[in-house]
Order: structure tokens, then sequence, then C-alpha cells
């Protein structure tokens, strides 16, 4: 169910930054963990990092530990994904989704979904 729009994508340099937001349509963000997915050229969509609903628990997966940043801010109906350090590696389309209260490896269980939006790391 796409309730969800993602922004901020785009080419950035090995080692830059980027910002990324999730905006909600028809939703209260703050009733719904939620959780950043990305999916590779060629690759099964992973999820990188989640927040719950209240905002108190984070997780990052390995790969990204150290280098990304989620955070929300419920008064404006928003969650963001700050990425710092960037590899190529990192290069895959971003997808934003929520669930229930908490945060959940299982993305069969994210119930609303962004569109996506491509990140490419290129020199």
């Amino acid at each position: 169910q796409l309730h969800l729009v993602e922004s901020g994508g785009g080419l950035v340099q090995p080692g830059g930054s980027l910002s990324l937001s999730c905006a909600a349509s028809g939703l209260t963000l703050g009733n719904y963990a939620i959780h950043w997915c990305r999916q590779p050229p060629g690759k099964e969509r992973a999820t990188v990092s989640c927040i719950s609903a209240s905002g108190d628990y984070t997780d990052y997966a390995d790969s990204v530990k150290g280098r990304f940043t989620i955070s929300r801010v419920n008064t404006k109906n928003k969650v963001y994904l700050q990425m710092n350090m960037l590899e190529p590696e990192d290069t895959a389309v971003y997808s934003c989704a929520a669930r229930s209260r908490y945060c959940s490896n299982y993305i069969n269980s994210y119930i609303y979904w962004g569109q996506g939006t491509q990140v490419t790391v290129s020199s």
C-alpha cells in the first residue's frame, strides 16, 4: 500500500552525504515504526534502519551502522535518514515502510510503503 512518499535521493560522490525524507499521505506516522529499506540493482530488498513509533528505539544494519542516522519528527509527520560517508555499495532504491509500533526485519510485515527514491554513489 503506497501511503508514504520518499524524497532526497540523487547522485553523490563516495564519501559524501545525503538526506532522505519520508512523508505520509493519509497516515499518522507517529502511530508506526518506520523502516528504511534499500534494493541495490539485481539484489533483494533489505532493511537498513528502523525507528520505533515513539522514537525511543533505533536499529541499523551492520553495513550502515555509524554512517546512517534515522530520526523522526512526529509533529511534522516525517521520518528522516541521514546518510554520511556514502560508498558505492550504498547505491540502491531507498524506500520507507511502516508497520505496527515496533521495529522488525520481517519485510512482509510492513503494511505501508513509499515508491522509493534512487540513491547513486559514484565518482
